[in-house]
């Protein structure tokens, strides 16, 4: 249960955030919800959100994969279920979304894709604890402007995931709306 009121004083500026976030997203984020009781800090996440959307150094999946393992890490469940809506909605392979907080034992990842995953979960530790021999990899792998994207995108979503988990923000269903549905029975089935 979120420890702030998702109902926050109506302005201009908050209808407006509402009406882009029903149109991208089916619904308000409750992230919006909870920033706009201080609207200085909602516009300044929105601005920043806006900025970080445009970075394009490091591939979309691997990007994907440390923001989710980042959020796991932390137990973000908003920023999971999110994520795992959001991967989805991008194509991204099912089995990989699914197996993010399960990583380690999954078969689904490349040596890449682990690389990635260990150094979110690296950065994210307090302290952090990011070994040589794993940046030294993730450099050779991604050159440096997409490895500094990475570690960027592991500190971004470190600051999404712990203002939503201190705000106690959870699941707001989004991961329910990728799940195909059971298909009714055959009229041959039900007959049966």
């Amino acid at each position: 249960m979120a420890r702030i009121s998702l109902t926050p004083p109506r302005s201009l500026f908050l209808r407006f955030t509402e009406w882009y976030s029903k149109r991208s997203y089916g619904e308000v984020l409750d992230p919006v919800r909870a920033l706009a009781h201080n609207p200085r800090v909602m516009r300044s996440d929105l601005r920043f959100e806006m900025s970080v959307a445009r970075w394009n150094r490091l591939d979309d999946e691997l990007k994907t994969l440390a923001v989710m393992a980042t959020a796991a890490s932390i137990g973000c469940s908003w920023c999971m279920d999110f994520g795992h809506w959001e991967s989805r909605r991008q194509g991204m392979d099912a089995r990989k979304v699914q197996d993010v907080p399960m990583w380690r034992e999954s078969d689904a990842y490349s040596p890449l894709e682990r690389d990635v995953m260990e150094y979110a979960e690296a950065m994210t530790a307090n302290p952090p604890q990011v070994a040589d021999d794993l940046a030294e990899r993730l450099v050779a792998a991604l050159g440096e402007p997409a490895f500094v994207e990475l570690t960027a995108m592991v500190a971004v979503e470190n600051l999404r995931s712990r203002i939503n988990s201190a705000l106690g923000l959870t699941s707001q269903g989004f991961k329910d709306r990728c799940e195909i549905p059971a298909k009714p029975p055959t009229r041959t089935a039900a007959a049966r």
